[in-house]
């Protein structure tokens, strides 16, 4: 018998109880946590959780099963959830009174891919705050989210495990964390590429070195565009190398000081 059937239905507010007690009983033991905590009607908000999202639903091997999660992601059953390179792990209040251990591999993004990425976004990303914010042209986007050619994984880039007795290969714990990660990624956008094992500064630095050189440019024409001692002395008729020369004559002429009268001193 599997986790899913022959269970008794237990209302939303019964389970986001459930996993308030356990998260305040694993924390007095000082095990450390972070939660997903779900606020409004979407479980994501910006652009990198909204599309992280997005690509899990378009596929075929997903779209039949990763909407058992949604709920238990909105019912606070995600008790923790780390993302690391290539990995992520979560805790998920089920059923029972053990929560499950959740593990997700994630294969790291291609060379190839990702040099063709940083290759497209070269002038068109303009700071670290753009990037993670979305504000980037659509062809951008576009490309980001491409199938198999993209920054977000396919299926069979994903491998897998839950502790729960469930033979389903993507059980409604997974699917939570799946969409939990979405709901990180609202929180910190860099963590997704941390978890493609890509770095976020090689799709801006190339926008950096052009800005860089523009302003290096700007400064050179300005500096040729300065007189010349040969133009000034042209233009206003004047022998700079004799003014110094006065100048240099009059700042050599010693100091005199002014020679006062006598005092007159008392017989």
């Amino acid at each position: 018998m599997s986790d899913w059937d022959y269970k008794p239905y237990v209302p939303a507010s019964a389970r986001k109880e459930r996993a308030e007690k356990t998260i305040e009983k694993l924390r007095k033991k000082n095990i450390q946590l972070s939660p997903i905590q779900v606020s409004g009607r979407k479980l994501a908000k910006t652009w990198w959780g909204t599309a992280w999202n997005e690509n899990l639903e378009r596929y075929a091997d997903y779209v039949n099963r990763i909407e058992r999660g949604r709920s238990y992601v909105r019912q606070g059953a995600v008790l923790d959830l780390v993302i690391k390179p290539g990995q992520v792990t979560g805790l998920v209040q089920g059923s029972r009174s053990t929560p499950y251990k959740v593990e997700i591999t994630i294969q790291p993004l291609k060379q190839s891919t990702w040099e063709a990425i940083v290759a497209a976004c070269s002038g068109h990303i303009h700071s670290l705050q753009d990037l993670v914010n979305g504000k980037f042209p659509q062809s951008l986007a576009d490309l980001f989210t491409a199938k198999g050619n993209g920054l977000f994984p396919s299926p069979r880039e994903i491998s897998m495990h839950c502790t729960c007795p469930d033979r389903a290969d993507m059980c409604k714990h997974i699917a939570a964390v799946l969409y939990g990660i979405g709901v990180r990624f609202d929180e910190d956008p860099t963590l997704f590429f941390q978890l493609r094992q890509v770095s976020i500064d090689e799709l801006i630095s190339d926008t950096l070195d052009q800005t860089s050189d523009a302003l290096l440019s700007r400064s050179e024409r300005k500096s040729h565009r300065s007189l010349d001692s040969d133009d000034i002395s042209g233009l206003f008729g004047i022998d700079l190398e004799e003014a110094d020369r006065a100048q240099e004559s009059k700042s050599e002429k010693p100091i005199q000081k002014k020679r006062g009268r006598p005092k007159k001193t008392q017989a």
